[in-house]
């Protein structure tokens, strides 16, 4: 029995490691790298091209928000910064936190679209009722291959487990 216990707190405490240490690799490897803002290495504005972007929302796991772009798209030029605006409304009666994360298509234009600020980049707490208002500012650096015109930046919305306190 006492080597059962000992194996037992083992691995609870190796599982309790692998969190920060999941952490660490996903910093040192840029994955899932959405809670900060972008670096922006050229701000060159390509007058002789535009770019549109289109919006698209989601809400995930039945999680009882509505959530919009305030404009469907936009079309402006490379190294242009943009702001859009985005509507979210909380339609249950009780608090509830989320994280939006944000998906591109074409893939390769992720590493062109440069976010520097966002609602992504953290949790978001929406009261009973609550609307608010929330701004993207953006650019998409000049280098995004030629036949990309169109880009889609689509967000998802998840409800943050054990932050939501039952009403």
């Amino acid at each position: 029995m006492r080597k059962l216990l000992v194996v037992a707190c083992v691995m609870f405490g190796f599982g309790f490691a692998l969190v920060p240490f999941y952490k660490k690799i996903c910093e040192v490897t840029g994955v899932n790298n959405v809670l900060k803002a972008d670096e922006v290495a050229n701000t060159q504005v390509d007058a002789a091209r535009w770019l549109t972007v289109e919006f698209d929302t989601n809400v995930r796991d039945n999680l009882p928000w509505t959530f919009r772009p305030l404009e469907k798209s936009v079309r402006f030029h490379p190294g242009q910064l943009m702001q859009v605006d985005f509507e979210i409304r909380n339609n249950s009666n009780r608090a509830i936190t989320g994280q939006a994360i944000p998906s591109y298509g074409p893939q390769v234009a992720a590493g062109y679209f440069k976010k520097l600020e966002c609602f992504c980049f953290s949790q978001q707490t929406l009261q009973p009722g609550e609307v608010r208002r929330m701004p993207v500012v953006f650019v998409i650096e000049d280098g995004l291959p030629k036949d990309v015109n169109t880009v889609t930046l689509s967000y998802s919305f998840f409800e943050v487990e054990g932050t939501s306190k039952k009403g």
